[in-house]
């Protein structure tokens, strides 16, 4: 959440929510629809579109399905 420039995702009464970031989560609702395999490929693209090596784009996206969001899904 560092880096994160909302500071965190927002519940639908606009208080903050610090689990999911606020590129995530917004207005109570998660903002990515899709499937975990999705988003780690979305994660991955723009990790290597920002200068990432390849590599290092794949190694960070596996982690995202051991994340809340992912095991309830």
């Amino acid at each position: 959440m560092d880096k994160d420039p909302g500071n965190g995702g927002t519940e639908k009464d606009g208080t903050k929510n610090e689990t999911y970031c606020s590129y995530c989560y917004h207005n109570g609702e998660f903002t990515f629809t899709g499937s975990v395999k999705e988003m780690q490929e979305h994660c991955r693209q723009t990790m290597i579109k920002s200068g990432m090596p390849k590599p290092v784009a794949w190694l960070f996206s596996r982690g995202l399905s051991r994340l809340d969001r992912w095991k309830s899904a």
